[in-house]
This record gives C-alpha cells, structure tokens and sequence, in this order.
C-alpha cells in the first residue's frame, strides 16, 4: 500500500450505498450513475487480471470507495479487506468521459492494494517467504543468527523505488508488473516464476530477447564492452578461487565464478574448456582492475560491491602474475536448467544491484554464496553459508556440489585448465638463473621484485646473455607490480575525494570520471536512462550505441591517465615506476648488445 496507515472507516460496510461488482463490494455512496459504472469497469479489469480464485481465496469479504482526503502521492490505502483510493484516479479512469483502455494508474492501484491483502491472508505471506526475501535483495546476513539485511541494495533499475521501501512494498508493486506488464518475465524471470508458481497462473508474456546482455571489461585495448551471452553456449560453471598471499585482505582468497563458454562455431560440449580466449568471470569487487581492497575501508563499507564481467585471461593475469596467486577452477555440479537460471540471476544482479563492501559481514564469498543461493534454488537447503572465500570453496566440495577431483593431479590440472598456477615459481627460476651467473644480494623472487628498482639497478649490466634474459623478465614483472601500486593509490585518493589544484586538479577530474563511469565502475544501469531489469530488445540497441560511445570516451581518458596520472601520486612510486622503467631500459639495451656481439663473433667464426 501506498503510505500505510489506519483511517476511519467505521460502519462502511453498512453504508447502503454498497454494491456488489465481481466479487469486490463498492461503495458507491455520492458517485454519479457514470463514475459507479466506471467503477464497476474498473473493478471487473482488475478481475480478469488477477489469478483465476484470486478473490474468492483471500477468505474475508473486500470492499472498495474512493476517497479525497488522501495525501497527493498516496495511490492507495488497504486495511483488512478495506481498500480506499484517491477520487483523482477515479477521474483519470474516466478521461474523455469513458474508462479509458489497457493499464491505468487506478487498475495499478487496485491490484496493488489487493495484494496487500492476500499478503496478509492465509495463502498469502509472500512477503515473509525466504525465497521471495532472497530475491527480492532482503538476503539474511552471515553472523546475525538469521537476520536479514534491513536495506535492500537491489535500487538500479527498479520499476518502481517505492518496492524498496519494505519487503510487503515490494510483493505489491512486483504483483502490479507482474499482472499487467508481458515483459515482466523477460525483465525479472526469477521473480515471475516466483510468481507463477505460488499462484498455479501466468499472464500472458512476451517473447524475451535472445541472450542476456552484460556491460563487460574489455579485451586488448578496448575499456569495455557488450557482452551478449547465449546460455545455452555455457557449458560449465566454476568456482575459481584465488589463493591467499601474504596481505591481511588476502588471506583467506578470493571466490568468482568462471564461465566456461564454448567459442563461436563450437559445439557445446568438453572442448569448450579449452576455448579460453572466450571464457568470463563473475567478481564481486570495488572496480573492475581490484584484486585487493584496504583493510580499514573493507571494514567500514567504504566500498561499492558491484558484479564485475570479466576476461577470464585479464583475471588470470592480475593474479598470477601481479599478485603471484595460483588460481583453482573448481567445476560445480550443476544441471542445464541450473546454469540458465544461475545466468538469469546474474544478470538480475549485473543491472540492478548496488551493495557495500564489508570485509567480514557481505565480502566476495558472502556476494558468491548469495548469487549461488538466489540462481539454484536447490543450494538455498544445503549449509553453505561461509564469510571465508576458502570456506566457502570447502562447503562446495564437501556438499557434493563442487567437485574438485580434476585439482588432484597437478599436471593435468594446470593442462586442462583447472589450474593456473603463480607465475612467482617461474620468476623464482629466472631470478635463479640469473644468480648462477651474479652474485645478487637475495636469492628470494619476490623479495627482489619488492626492492627499491634503484638497488636492483647495479646488478643489471653484469649478466651474459640468459643472466639479462632473465632480469628482464623480472623487471617487466616489476613494472606491472609498480603500476598495480599507483591505481590503487590513485584509488585511494578518488574516494578520499582530496581537493586538488591546477593540472593534477584536471587529471584527478579525469581520474574520478574514469572510476565513477557507470560501465566502468560496474552499474550498467547508469547507461540506460529508462526501463527496469534486464533490458530488452529496444533498450540494448541503444545500448549498443552508448557503450561503443562510452568506451571511446573511456579510452581516451584512460590515454590522458596514463601520461598524467604520475602528478597525482606521491614522488616515492612515481620515483619506484620510473626506477623500473629505467632499468627495463638498460636490460633492454644489453641484451641486443649482447645479441650483436654473438652475431659478430659468428660472423667472424664464417
């Protein structure tokens, strides 16, 4: 109901103006003979638009008057079987002398109110119904002993705010849609089939829109991109889990989901997995290049957590070569139908969801778990609940829901893709090449990548061939390393929202566009300035267009960012970057010294 609330209504079933129309008693006390005929229009409307027994199983008889004491955005109000609605849409009803065709705001009104109702009889009670609270964005919050969050993140692309209000709001609006609008189903499938199965009914639907469209990160050189995902081309789902590492966000790992998508022209079946160049990853993160958040800001919700789309060879590379992280590809044990309505769901999610980060209370694991949770409603039974990455990985597999038997042969794992291992071991044996020739002052790889570049530049123009070879390798390592530094440092200044001056003032404007871009920082719904759930046909041809405009734009600022973006960030990493670069340089230049000297000394051997 439109601002709830208790009104007089005393002896109204006993008016003698009352009459009976479809089942709903009408007050018709003061209307004239065309606004009591309107009014039993209207009510036989929203009769042939409410489930078949709708009525009759709301088990108490229901009355209808309208009213004009009610505020000016109030649309109604409902009180046991009592519904009272503003003269105003009575009148709107009426336009041009005659009830007006197809959806209204009175016919909205009145199914709105009606559902307050059978929400509150005996075959109602949806809006305390776990599974309708778990899609709706109510889900319960790990460590509250059941709990249920108290704000309803799900605020982009919403019908109508007014759902978001209260759970019983939300039932009531959602019945409105699903009622009244055939794209519904296309829009919000998990919720109309929600719908359609509690009431044994559908309306008529529309045929959806093939694929379900995502504003993903973009590959080689491109910022983002539309991704239009045909779930019949994935073939599995995994768990992908990030081992931990030494920093104190981090040690518990970090969970995503993998797609496993077959390449054009494949068909689906095992080889899919080998079609890497096509596959996506789900994260939940703070923006789309973040492996790792702050510990402090992790725990005080500072940061957005948003549903990332992502290159599963962008994310492979950012752990396991910048974070030195191995990457396990745990395949779930899911049915077709399962990976389709887990699809859904994540696209319900990318377009519509909006949460905060909390370090222990909604983390990448609880986001994993909930996504899981919301799309397969058969784990919603199993114990899976975890706050820990790893956790949540060993609930997985201990439910059977994971299987993890491929990880038991290392070789094939990392062969088949169910491993991509830390590149640090491959650094170890280069750094352990180059220590064979140079007597460098730690034999440990990530120890000499976390030196200050200057101290490692003495050792740099020593080395044969395989000895700078090697260094190279390692400095361009470093380099990513460095460059890792300074995005989340710039990060840190963006949220801080530091005032800054003259030029470095215009590089930190482009710096807060690039991060508060709405494709970019993970709210694709700020591309589209209409329309709820997932957008259908119409929408993604605009769609089409706003992102090709939008990742130029993006592009372009990320060019001005990266010649600029030094002048924000303190001396020291920018005085480490170029260090580094320098000593690429210098590595450079030696080895096609070295090169050459081999090409004159066979020359000379001829």
């Amino acid at each position: 109901m439109r601002r709830f609330g208790a009104w007089a209504c005393a002896g109204w079933l006993c008016l003698a103006g009352v009459a009976s129309a479809a089942g709903i008693a009408v007050d018709d006390t003061g209307l004239a003979p065309d606004e009591a005929l309107a009014t039993q229009t209207l009510v036989d409307a929203a009769r042939q638009s409410l489930p078949p027994g709708f009525i009759e199983g709301l088990g108490r008889p229901v009355s209808l008057r309208w009213r004009d004491d009610l505020p000016d955005e109030v649309h109604g109000r409902a009180r046991g079987g009592r519904i009272g609605l503003p003269r105003r849409l009575l009148h709107d009803w009426l336009r041009n002398g005659a009830p007006v065709s197809g959806p209204s705001p009175a016919l909205s009104a009145l199914l709105h109110e009606l559902a307050h109702i059978h929400d509150h009889s005996a075959a109602g009670g949806l809006s305390r119904n776990p599974r309708l609270l778990d899609l709706a964005g109510w889900p319960v919050r790990p460590l509250r002993f059941g709990l249920r969050a108290a704000h309803n993140d799900f605020s982009d692309r919403s019908p109508d705010v007014y759902e978001l209000r209260s759970p019983a709001e939300f039932v009531a609006v959602n019945f409105e849609h699903f009622l009244l609008d055939p794209d519904y189903a296309c829009r919000r499938p998990a919720l109309h089939a929600y719908f359609a199965a509690h009431f044994g009914w559908s309306p008529a639907t529309a045929s959806c829109t093939p694929g379900l469209p995502f504003v993903g990160a973009g590959l080689d050189d491109a910022v983002v991109r539309l991704v239009d995902l045909d779930p019949a081309r994935v073939q599995e789902v995994h768990y992908l889990f990030a081992e931990a590492n030494a920093r104190p966000m981090s040690r518990w790992g970090h969970g995503m989901l993998r797609l496993v998508v077959c390449a054009p022209g494949r068909t689906p079946g095992e080889d899919c997995r080998y079609d890497l160049d096509h596959h996506l990853v789900l994260s939940f993160r703070a923006f789309v290049d973040d492996v790792q958040v702050s510990s402090l800001r992790g725990l005080t919700g500072s940061y957005p957590s948003r549903l990332f789309v992502l290159p599963l060879e962008q994310v492979v590379d950012e752990y396991t070569k910048v974070e030195l992280r191995g990457l396990q590809s745990v395949p779930l044990r899911l049915a077709r139908g399962e990976i389709d309505g887990l699809l859904r769901r994540a696209a319900q999610v990318h377009w519509s969801y909006d949460g905060r980060y909390y370090f222990v209370s909604n983390n990448c694991a609880v986001e994993a778990w909930k996504l899981l949770q919301d799309g397969v409603p058969r784990l919603s039974n199993l114990p899976l609940r975890s706050i820990a990455p790893n956790g949540l990985l060993r609930r997985l597999v201990r439910d059977g829901v994971a299987d993890a038997t491929a990880l038991g042969d290392a070789t094939r794992a990392a062969r088949e893709g169910y491993y991509f291992a830390s590149q640090g071991t491959h650094f170890q044996a280069m750094l352990d090449v180059a220590g064979s020739e140079l007597d460098l002052p730690t034999r440990q790889a990530t120890a000499w990548l976390d030196m200050d570049p200057v101290a490692r530049s003495p050792w740099l123009a020593q080395g044969g061939t395989r000895a700078t070879a090697a260094l190279l390798l390692l400095e361009q390592a470093a380099v990513r390393r460095e460059e890792a530094a300074i995005r989340e440092a710039l990060k840190q200044r963006f949220l801080r929202g530091r005032g800054d001056d003259g030029d470095i003032a215009v590089a930190a404007q482009a710096l807060r566009e690039l991060l508060g871009d709405g494709a970019y920082a993970g709210r694709p719904a700020l591309l589209l300035p209409s329309g709820y759930g997932i957008p259908q046909e119409q929408e993604r041809a605009l769609l089409a267009d706003v992102v090709a405009r939008d990742g130029a734009r993006l592009g372009a600022l990320q060019d001005r960012l990266h010649e600029d973006a030094r002048a924000l960030v303190e001396p020291r990493l920018r005085a480490r970057l170029e260090a580094a670069e320098t000593n690429l340089a210098i590595l450079g230049d030696r080895l096609r010294m070295l090169s050459r000297d081999i090409d004159a000394g066979a020359s000379r051997l001829h």
